[in-house]
């Protein structure tokens, strides 16, 4: 099944490079994941701090059925980075894949859940 990926950009120009970027890694999602209805991801360049350059930021809205939706943001971080939206965005998806992980364990019922936390008489 091929996974619909919506992709916007505010703040910085569309590139061909990072549409491939973003879609390879959201060929991944579907490894964690095979019932993935939508994904969409804003990548955004903020104007307002120039103390330390413009920041850049991904945010991930994946939608899952049975009614999940799951969201990763993340910012970047001042470290000197020398491709930091690359760095931004395959952080953005690493945090989607933990997310998905966590949904699908739970739809399997893998996670233990306590029945009742009282104890017996």
């Amino acid at each position: 099944m091929q996974l619909p990926v919506k992709i916007s950009y505010r703040g910085l120009e569309k590139s061909d490079q990072i549409d491939n970027l973003v879609l390879d890694y959201a060929a991944r999602l579907e490894k964690f994941c095979d019932h993935i209805n939508r994904c969409d991801v804003a990548i955004e360049q903020t104007n307002h701090t120039h103390q330390k350059g413009n920041p850049f930021r991904c945010r991930i809205d994946v939608t899952v059925s049975r009614g999940h939706e799951l969201v990763a943001d993340e910012r970047q971080m001042d470290n000197g980075s020398h491709q930091p939206l690359n760095k931004v965005i395959h952080d953005a998806f690493k945090t989607m894949e933990r997310e998905l992980r966590r949904v699908v364990d739970k739809q399997r019922r893998d996670v233990k859940t306590h029945a009742d936390s009282r104890s017996p008489k």
